[in-house]
C-alpha cells in the first residue's frame, strides 16, 4: 500500500528538490477538468485576543468523508462553495455558503464570493479582503519561493501546495481595529472530481517560530484508520530552506473535549491536549506539545478550526507560544475515536490511534 501511495503521489520527491519558481504553479478557478478547488490563507501566532486568522474556501464538495460538508449543499455538490473566515474570539458569522453560478465570480487573478470575500492578484502579490460587520480585513500578501507540497498526484489528477508568505494589513473584529504583520501560509489545491476517496481523519497545525521559521504538521488517515500521510515541514525564511520529515512522525491526543455533533450528524471528539514527536538517525529531534484554547469553530469541510498554546523543541531549543493554529476533522468510526488507553499502549506506535480519554 505504501509503495502504491508513493507511486501515485509525487509530493515526497518534489519536497526533496530545490525551491521552484512559484510562477510555474497552477492557480485557477474550477474548470472542466478540476471541479474541486481549495484556497487558503492562514496566519498563526497573532497577538491576543486574535491568536490566528484564516480564510479557507472549498469550491465544489469533494466525495470524501473528511472533505465534504453536505449540510452546506442547497443545489448540488459542485455548485456549492463554503468559505470560513475566523479568529479566536467568539464568532457567529465565520462560515458562509455560496452558489458557484449565482454568487461567485472566478476569473484570472480574481476570486469573488458574493460581496463578502475577495481575493485578487497573481504571484507573488495578492490582496485579500473581507467586508463584514463582525470580522473584516484588508491584507496584502507577498508569497515566497518556499513551497511545501502536500499532494502531487500522477497524471495531474490533483495537487495541493503551500507557500510561506508575508502579510500586512488591517483587521476589524467588531469595534476593534488591529494591525496585521505576520508570516503565514498561502495554500491552493485542485482536484479531479473523484467518485470516492476514503479519507476520514485530518489534523493540521501551523506555528510561527523565531528567526523567520515556520512549522507545519499534518496527519491524514483513511476510514480504516491506516495512516495515509504523517509529515512535519520546517521552513526557514532567512536560510531559504524547506525540510520535510515523513518517517516515524508520531501524533497523539492525550485528552479530548466531550463529543460534539456536527451539522452533518457526525459525532466527533476534539483534542484538548496533543503531542507530536520526530527523531531521526541524523540527530534531528522535533517535539511539540499543544493545549487547545477551546475556541473550535465548525466549517472547514467536515470539521473544525481553532488555536492552541504550545511548547516546541527543535534539537534542544525550546520555544513557547499562545497562537498555534489547528485544523481537526475526525470522521472515523467511533471504535477508532474511542479506543481506550490500554489498547493504545499495547498497540503499534507507528500506526497509533490518538488516545481519547473522555472528560
Amino acid at each position: 500500500m505504501r509503495f502504491l501511495q508513493d507511486f501515485l503521489d509525487r509530493s515526497k520527491q518534489l519536497n526533496q528538490t530545490p525551491a521552484v519558481s512559484q510562477h510555474n504553479l497552477a492557480y485557477h478557478g474550477p474548470n472542466q477538468k478540476y471541479k474541486i478547488i481549495h484556497q487558503g490563507l492562514i496566519l498563526p501566532d497573532l497577538p491576543a485576543p486574535l491568536h490566528y486568522l484564516n480564510f479557507l474556501s472549498i469550491i465544489g464538495q469533494p466525495n470524501a468523508p473528511m472533505l465534504a460538508n453536505p449540510s452546506a449543499i442547497q443545489t448540488n455538490a459542485l455548485d456549492t462553495v463554503t468559505v470560513i473566515c475566523s479568529t479566536s474570539p467568539h464568532m457567529a458569522g465565520h462560515l458562509n455558503r455560496y452558489s458557484v453560478k449565482k454568487d461567485c465570480k472566478f476569473q484570472y487573478s480574481l476570486f469573488q464570493f458574493l460581496d463578502r470575500e475577495k481575493l485578487t492578484g497573481d504571484f507573488p502579490h495578492f490582496r485579500l479582503q473581507r467586508f463584514d460587520s463582525e470580522l473584516s480585513f484588508d491584507l496584502s500578501i507577498h508569497t515566497t519561493n518556499l513551497i511545501s507540497h502536500f499532494t502531487q498526484m500522477r497524471f495531474a489528477l490533483a495537487d495541493h501546495w503551500s507557500l510561506l508568505c508575508y502579510c500586512q494589513g488591517t483587521l476589524h473584529y467588531k469595534d476593534q481595529k488591529y494591525l496585521i504583520e505576520s508570516l503565514g501560509s498561502f495554500e491552493f489545491a485542485r482536484s479531479f472530481n473523484f467518485p470516492y476517496l476514503p479519507l476520514a481523519f485530518l489534523t493540521y497545525q501551523i506555528i510561527n517560530l523565531k528567526e523567520g521559521r515556520q512549522l507545519l504538521l499534518v496527519q491524514i488517515r483513511d476510514s480504516l484508520n491506516s495512516i495515509v500521510q504523517s509529515r512535519i515541514y520546517l521552513r526557514d525564511l532567512k536560510k531559504m530552506t524547506n525540510q520535510m520529515f515523513d518517517q516515524k512522525v508520531y501524533f497523539k491526543v492525550h485528552r479530548v473535549y466531550p463529543s460534539v455533533m456536527t451539522p452533518n450528524g457526525q459525532k466527533m471528539y476534539l483534542p484538548r491536549e496533543f503531542e507530536w514527536c520526530y527523531e531521526d538517525d541524523k540527530g534531528m529531534k522535533i517535539w511539540l506539545q499543544g493545549q487547545s484554547r477551546g475556541d473550535f469553530k465548525f466549517g472547514l469541510a467536515a470539521g473544525y478550526v481553532g488555536s492552541f498554546n504550545y511548547q516546541v523543541s527543535i534539537n534542544g531549543e525550546t520555544e513557547h507560544g499562545e497562537g498555534g493554529y489547528c485544523e481537526y476533522i475526525d470522521c472515523r468510526s467511533l471504535r477508532f475515536q474511542e479506543q481506550n488507553k490500554t489498547e493504545k499502549l499495547l498497540g503499534n506506535l507507528s500506526n497509533s490511534v490518538p488516545i481519547m480519554l473522555k472528560k
